[in-house]
């Protein structure tokens, strides 16, 4: 009955969308990939003689990149293990099928019992492992069914998520029992878990996989190829922009123009959240009038003169971050609840943020007790940090350095989520009969 209520409800919610979802697909180009694997599951089948195969399901860009080390750390106790990696976006897909290339990659299914049922047949996983939290209720009750183990890796759940949760907890309590292990990023997110329904003994706090394979090392090969390509110079002093979101960039612009007065050498990066608004954004910056360059759009280094670069690719940032001496972390002047700011810490930039940074609460507060983040308001405050730390090199240093300290000192994550894992990836393997592709 349930199974039958729940389609019927994301029918529903379609049609409802359908407006919405036609006029993105035409006009964005969203959603428009993947059909048969979203609605009919008909994703790849698992490799013949594979011993243990792990579905590894990371929502979009940011949860596709926290699977690097996972991988790595996994293959490590396990050489042989194969995986299938789902992501929901566009972007996440992209990202994984260059990142991941050695394995299988689709779109997940939605939540249809059909598509979940025939996934669940065609992959055959050992365990399935959600990275930070997809209460998706069939895809969980399906697993049991399958005779596979699900777990919840890197495991977050925000106190607004909480009180949303807490509305249906006839829904969530008995999906969170099914639950075989939940390794949660710090203790809070352990005592939401819980508190939601979770079984206690269930539930570890492994920290965040978020703070693990982040290098602090600037002269990593790739980092060299973009300092070559974006023209800078010895003397440049580069303030990176990253994850920006809608409206983040006029203010962003607003406090470079005041920032450059004082600075000449200041070079600003900006690089927007959602590839769909790389064009918008591109515009924008035409329409200002400002000289700007396109990363996609540069065969060769970038004229030195090169104030302005827009950085209109997916899945480099991570790279991009080790050129900032000063960084500016998007999705937290509005209500996105901000994006992460470990990397341009582990870098050791000087860090600034705006006040809503509800999503990375917990690193927030750690790099602002080390006096390693400073929050901005509004454009006057924003071009003030950034005159400071350009101007006040002790100042920039010392703020980098401490950040960098705090994301060293939380490393370690990845390999205890899969101590963690371990008895559900070594109990005997079922049986499983394999369908046709």
């Amino acid at each position: 009955m349930l199974t039958w209520l729940l389609n019927l409800t994301y029918l529903s919610l379609i049609a409802a969308l359908s407006p919405y979802l036609l006029w993105a697909a035409f006009t964005k180009g969203k959603y428009r990939e993947g059909f048969a694997q979203k609605f009919l599951g008909r994703v790849p089948s698992r490799p013949e003689d594979s011993p243990q195969h792990l579905w590894l399901h990371a929502v979009s860009v940011g949860e596709v990149n926290l699977l690097a080390p996972l991988i790595a750390e996994l293959q490590k106790q396990h050489a042989d293990t194969t995986f299938h990696i789902t992501t929901t976006t566009k972007a996440g897909f992209d990202l994984a099928l260059t990142k991941y290339a050695d394995h299988t990659v689709s779109y997940a299914p939605l939540d249809f019992s059909w598509a979940v049922d025939q996934a669940y047949r065609r992959i055959q996983p050992d365990a399935v492992l959600l990275v930070e939290l997809e209460m998706w209720p069939n895809l969980i009750r399906f697993a049991n069914r399958h005779g596979a183990k699900i777990a919840v890796v890197n495991g977050r759940l925000s106190e607004k998520s909480l009180r949303g949760y807490r509305k249906l907890s006839w829904l969530v309590r008995p999906l969170l029992k099914q639950l075989d292990w939940i390794g949660a990023q710090d203790q809070s997110y352990a005592l939401r878990f819980c508190e939601l329904g979770a079984d206690v003994d269930r539930v570890q706090v492994t920290g965040s996989i978020k703070f693990d394979g982040i290098t602090p090392d600037r002269n990593n090969p790739q980092t060299n190829q973009f300092r070559e390509l974006a023209g800078l110079g010895p003397c440049d002093l580069v303030w990176l922009a990253g994850s920006t979101q809608n409206s983040e960039e006029p203010t962003i612009l607003q406090a470079y123009q005041t920032a450059r007065q004082q600075v000449p050498n200041l070079k600003l990066l900006l690089v927007p959240r959602h590839p769909h608004r790389f064009d918008e954004v591109a515009q924008f910056l035409e329409t200002s009038g400002e000289p700007f360059a396109r990363r996609s759009q540069l065969s060769a280094p970038a004229p030195h003169e090169t104030s302005i670069l827009l950085v209109d690719s997916v899945g480099e940032l991570s790279a991009w971050w080790g050129l900032a001496d000063i960084a500016f972390v998007g999705g937290s002047l509005g209500n996105r609840g901000g994006q992460n700011m470990i990397e341009p810490a582990a870098y050791g930039a000087a860090v600034a943020v705006g006040p809503n940074t509800w999503n990375f609460k917990d690193v927030a507060e750690r790099l602002r007790t080390a006096e390693a983040l400073t929050v901005v308001e509004d454009a006057q405050s924003l071009a003030s940090f950034v005159v400071k730390a350009a101007t006040d090199e002790g100042w920039r240093h010392n703020q980098g350095a401490r950040a960098r300290d705090v994301v060293l000192a939380q490393q370690g994550a990845t390999e205890r989520t899969v101590q963690g894992l371990m008895p559900l990836l070594e109990r005997p393997t079922i049986v499983k009969f394999r369908t046709a592709a």
